[in-house]
């Protein structure tokens, strides 16, 4: 995950908006703004500002790696393969990779939907 943070002296109407290339969206972002993006599955990025403007950001994000090592009861995969992994069962071992694998599309399912956010603030 990736937490970003616009900050600075400029015109959010002419620029600095945040593009989510993979959504086709283009989100204007003003200074003060924050988002959280899943940025391993989206590209992001920002439409230049004016000449004289200054854009700065504060961006923080979440390394991968990190999750699988708590996956791992706190050992990189190396150690986790080497160490744990010839003493799981089969099944141990099919459900380990079946959470690895669909780890990122369960955590983008606890997201709210674009449809979910409307219909909130609709009533």
């Amino acid at each position: 995950w990736c937490a970003i943070t616009a900050l600075s002296n400029f015109n959010p109407d002419k620029g600095g908006h945040l593009i989510v290339w993979d959504l086709g969206l283009i989100i204007r972002f003003p200074p003060g703004s924050s988002i959280l993006l899943p940025s391993a599955l989206l590209t992001h990025s920002n439409i230049d500002i004016c000449q004289d403007e200054e854009r700065m950001s504060v961006v923080h994000f979440s390394a991968g790696g990190l999750f699988r090592y708590v996956h791992n009861g706190c050992m990189t995969d190396k150690e986790f393969i080497s160490d744990i992994w010839p003493n799981m069962s089969e099944e141990e071992r099919e459900a380990w990779w079946q959470e690895r694998e669909t780890r990122w599309t369960d955590a983008l399912d606890k997201m709210m939907k674009w449809s979910d956010f409307a219909a909130q603030f609709a009533s």
